[in-house]
């Protein structure tokens, strides 16, 4: 039986899979001798390129989830798999070769109810780097972070998974209900000491460097005058740019 099961929600992401898959095999090399102990699902979220083709030919786990969600993607993939620690990981990202010994030594340390790798971005520039010191601080002071975010698997099923009404910040409000859910247990979130995983800067690449700002001034006059146009905005920046 694996003892991790990655994650990994996809649409149309036959540019960036490979890389992501070829990062999974190395921290998977570095991890131990058993080809078994780590699996690989996809949730092939509708995708009309080679997604799925390329994702059979590396030997992961491919689900078909019809709608149109990444939060429903992330279940439906989470729901096949067999490994006692879920580990969900964004398709254009990159996983550091230790990944999966740093999630066994935090396991092993104390009672994790949620935990996060962190990230490094692909590229820098000044805007990309002015974005980072706005989302750095705020991970903290939240107590929350992404790159490869884990758990145990009766602890996602303790939470009922992400949920699938949400379109946006769905990853935010999963993490929030586990760290409740462990508090009950002394549990708490972690984060990896130094296996950051390297995220994809295509945001960035398609809307430009500083776009971030741009977005999120005009966020919340959207969501409180503007719903629609709300709904447009994340279906276009989150779902339809592939």
């Amino acid at each position: 039986m694996p003892i991790f099961s990655v994650v990994i929600p996809a649409y149309n992401e036959a540019r960036l899979l490979s890389r992501l898959l070829d990062s999974l095999e190395v921290a998977r090399a570095r991890y131990g001798d058993d080809p078994q102990a780590i699996e690989v699902i996809v949730g092939n979220n509708g995708s009309t390129d080679a997604t799925a083709e390329i994702a059979r030919a590396r030997g992961c786990v491919v689900i078909d989830v019809a709608k149109r969600a990444i939060a429903a993607a992330r279940n439906g993939a989470a729901g096949a798999a067999r490994g006692e620690i879920l580990c969900f990981i964004d398709a254009d990202s990159i996983v550091h070769p230790e990944t999966f010994n740093e999630i066994e030594q935090v396991m092993e340390a104390g009672r994790c109810a949620v935990g996060a790798s962190g990230v490094w971005m692909e590229r820098m520039s000044a805007g990309i780097a002015a974005t980072w010191l706005v989302m750095v601080p705020a991970t903290r002071v939240l107590g929350i972070d992404t790159g490869v975010v884990f758990c145990r698997r009766e602890d996602f099923a303790a939470v009922g998974g992400y949920r699938e009404h949400m379109m946006v910040a769905e990853d935010v409000d999963f993490m929030w209900r586990l760290k409740r859910h462990g508090r009950k247990h002394g549990a708490r979130f972690r984060r990896l000491p130094t296996a950051r995983a390297i995220t994809s800067t295509r945001k960035f690449d398609r809307h430009g460097d500083w776009h971030y700002f741009r977005i999120m001034l005009g966020v919340p006059f959207t969501l409180f005058f503007a719903r629609g146009a709300a709904r447009k905005m994340v279906w276009s920046y989150w779902y339809a740019d592939r």
